[in-house]
This record gives structure tokens, C-alpha cells and sequence, in this order.
């Protein structure tokens, strides 16, 4: 009977190149895998970015319409107002705005609007 033998030489060489084709074939598999994982997440945070962006856009616009606004019917009710004010007015959330939108229509004179500066916004 005859037993094939490797040199000791050509037998480490062997296992070796052995060795790195199956970690290939493992990895070429596990890369497949990683890669539709990422390409998945990589759509998901794409979409979940785009979302993210248009909301917080509709929201920044929401609140500079409403600012705007609430500064024009100010300045009807009560005349020309001093920029710090439109400034204080621009920190103002959302509440306060819708707060004070409802407040103005009673204004009648620039120290109105002063005061409820000072009761409202902390």
C-alpha cells in the first residue's frame, strides 16, 4: 500500500494555504452578509435621515412663520418695534408664541407687550 507523504517542508505549506481558503470561503460568506446588512442600514439611515431633515425643516419653518407673523401684528397694534424686542421675540417656543399671539390682541401701547415679556419668558 502506498501513503502519499508531504515533505515536512511542502505539509506546513499545505495547512496554511488550506487554512486561508476556508477563512476565504468563511469570510467571502460572512462579507455577503455584512454587506446586505450594511447596504440595508445604510438605506434605512438614509430614509430615517431624509425624515428626520423634513421634519425638523416643517418645524423651523413653522416657528419663523409664526414669529413673523406675530411681529407684524405687533407692529400694528402697538408701532415700530425696537430690534431687541424682535430679537426676545424670536426666542420665544412655540407655546409662548401661540401664547402670545392670543395676548396682542389686546395690546394697545408698546408697554403691554413689555410686561407680558416680562410674566412670560423666563
Amino acid at each position: 500500500m502506498w501513503i502519499p507523504i508531504l515533505l515536512t517542508g511542502l505539509e506546513a505549506e499545505f495547512w496554511q494555504e488550506f487554512k486561508q481558503f476556508e477563512q476565504e470561503r468563511r469570510m467571502s460568506y460572512i462579507t455577503t452578509g455584512e454587506r446586505i446588512g450594511y447596504e440595508r442600514g445604510k438605506q434605512e439611515g438614509k430614509l430615517e435621515g431624509r425624515l428626520k431633515g423634513k421634519l425638523e425643516g416643517r418645524l423651523e419653518g413653522k416657528l419663523e412663520g409664526e414669529q413673523l407673523l406675530i411681529l407684524r401684528l405687533l407692529q400694528r397694534r402697538v408701532g415700530t418695534l425696537p430690534e431687541f424686542l424682535k430679537q426676545r421675540i424670536q426666542t420665544l417656543s412655540t407655546t409662548q408664541l401661540e401664547t402670545l399671539a392670543e395676548a396682542l390682541l389686546d395690546f394697545t401701547v408698546l408697554e403691554d407687550l413689555l410686561n407680558w415679556l416680562e410674566a412670560n419668558q423666563s
